[in-house]
């Protein structure tokens, strides 16, 4: 963030949610290099743990970890406590980086699969917004970004839950930016193109990557730092006029035109 950061940023306390892995990991590390504190927030709390034991040896007394489950409102009141005991205030900045992902083509797909994707990354990133937001009214500042897709903005074969559910995000984030802009608030969202993840590897075959990296126009697949990077400018001062937007970071995907689901694993 050296070149979007303001001296006030460097005393902000942040939430990231998904912080054990992927881009939430990234973003956690770039909002302590910047000088924030950071709880990093996620369900699987060893790998929460470890990115904060990282993020403290750099800077001693940065980074919390605090188990949380999303699809819990107790278990998100309880992780926002915990983050407001420790730093003595209410969060300035959320990041909702916590999501799944189901592979599965229409006809397939089972409601319980596509039920539970909408509880976690649609529901988890409500319950999340709306439990830090409460803080950040109080304080007449806040920046909340969320993590949409790609596939929000473009069909795909197998993305009946997750698309679904990222085109659900998009939504949220432009009705909390109309309601919150006024209370010194930003709320915005990132739509990440094809990007190497714990998670997309799990989804993603070699042909897969490979017939993305040759539609991008950067003719690569992008990097947990890349999609940060704009994340982190999002969460800064130099951001304060930009609200309710869906930014793609994608290397040009959306640019080129259609895209290719080949190889999924399902």
């Amino acid at each position: 963030m050296t070149q979007a950061a303001h001296s006030s940023d460097f005393q902000r306390v942040a939430a990231v949610t998904g912080g054990g892995s992927g881009i939430g990991a990234a973003v956690a590390a770039q909002l302590v290099a910047a000088g924030m504190r950071v709880a990093v927030l996620d369900i699987q709390i060893e790998q929460a743990r470890a990115v904060a034991q990282a993020l403290n040896a750099q800077r001693n007394g940065s980074a919390l970890a605090v188990a949380l489950d999303v699809t819990s409102e107790t278990s998100v009141d309880a992780a926002f406590t915990a983050l407001e005991q420790w730093a003595g205030r209410h969060a300035e900045v959320l990041v909702n980086s916590a999501g799944i992902m189901h592979v599965a083509p229409v006809l397939e797909c089972r409601v319980e699969d596509f039920r539970r994707v909408m509880d976690v990354n649609v529901g988890g990133t409500f319950l999340c917004s709306q439990r830090a937001a409460r803080g950040m009214v109080a304080q007449r500042y806040g920046r909340i970004v969320n993590l949409a897709s790609i596939s929000s903005e473009r069909a795909g074969v197998g993305r009946v839950a997750y698309g679904t559910s990222k085109t659900a995000i998009a939504g949220l984030t432009r009705q909390f930016a109309m309601e919150l802009g006024g209370h010194g608030i930003t709320v915005n969202a990132v739509a990440p193109g094809p990007v190497l993840t714990p998670m997309t590897e799990k989804n993603y075959t070699p042909e897969t990557k490979q017939a993305f990296a040759a539609m991008i126009p950067a003719k690569r697949m992008g990097s947990t730092d890349e999609i940060a990077n704009a994340i982190v400018y999002l969460c800064s001062d130099g951001a304060a006029y930009v609200n309710g937007v869906l930014l793609p970071v994608d290397g040009g995907y959306l640019a080129a035109g259609v895209g290719t689901t080949a190889g999924i694993k399902a």
